[in-house]
Parts: structure tokens; sequence; C-alpha cells
């Protein structure tokens, strides 16, 4: 599979003159997980990805844990069909693209606060000396 090329638009609100970063709809923290071997081949993991503006790229990681994201929302149309995630994308649609657009939170993501300290703190423990 060619290498997805970066386009000239966001592809989740398709706003056009904005900058836009790689999103791996499938997150490189969840590459090595033993499902996701099982479910998908290697090179898939590696080119499933989208380009998004800032904004986009923001509110799908402030409103989906990484889990959720390999799992339930791993394709444009999935991500899409989150309450939240459509809502904001047909807001930011109306915006041009040099408006700031602030991010919250998703109240939806306070359990991920909670598993990325978990994480943060087993990390430290396997790294300690």
């Amino acid at each position: 599979m060619p290498p997805h090329p970066r386009p000239d638009r966001c592809e989740l609100c398709l706003r056009q003159g904005v900058s836009v970063d790689k999103h791996h709809l499938i997150p490189k923290t969840r590459h090595k997980n033993k499902r996701n071997k099982k479910n998908f081949d290697r090179d898939e993991v590696k080119e499933r990805v989208l380009w998004l503006c800032p904004a986009c790229h923001k509110t799908i990681h402030a409103t989906l844990t990484e889990k959720q994201l390999e799992y339930d929302y791993n394709t444009r149309d999935k991500l899409l069909e989150h309450p939240e995630i459509r809502r904001f994308v047909e807001w930011v649609r109306a915006r041009p693209p040099g408006a700031k657009v602030s991010v919250k939170r998703a109240a939806s993501a306070e359990p991920r606060d909670k598993i990325r300290r978990l994480q943060d703190r087993r990390m430290q423990r396997r790294h300690a000396p």
C-alpha cells in the first residue's frame, strides 16, 4: 500500500487552507498490542492514517482513549459517528481556516486521565534504577 499523501485540507472537517498533521487511526502506542496484531496486518496499522487540522486532532484525543480509537473508532466514518466529534466537526466547518479554535477536554475523557497517570507510574517503576 503506498503512503497516504498529505492533502491540502483536513480529512475530517474538510476545511481547506489549514495545516494538517498525521493522525494514526490505530494509535502508535497500541501497535504492539496482541489483539491489534491479530486483527490488523502490520502495514495496515502503520498506514491507516488521516490528515487532520490541529482542532480536529485535539478534539479526537480529548474525547477518546487510545483503546477506544483502536477498537471502535479506527476509520473516518466511525469517528464521525461519535456524537461529540460529529457535533464539533459540524461546528468547526463553519469557521475560517485562520480562526483560533480552543478544544475542551470532554467529560468522557476524565477516566482517560486516571488511566494515563497509572500508565505513567508503571513506566516510571520499570525504568527506575
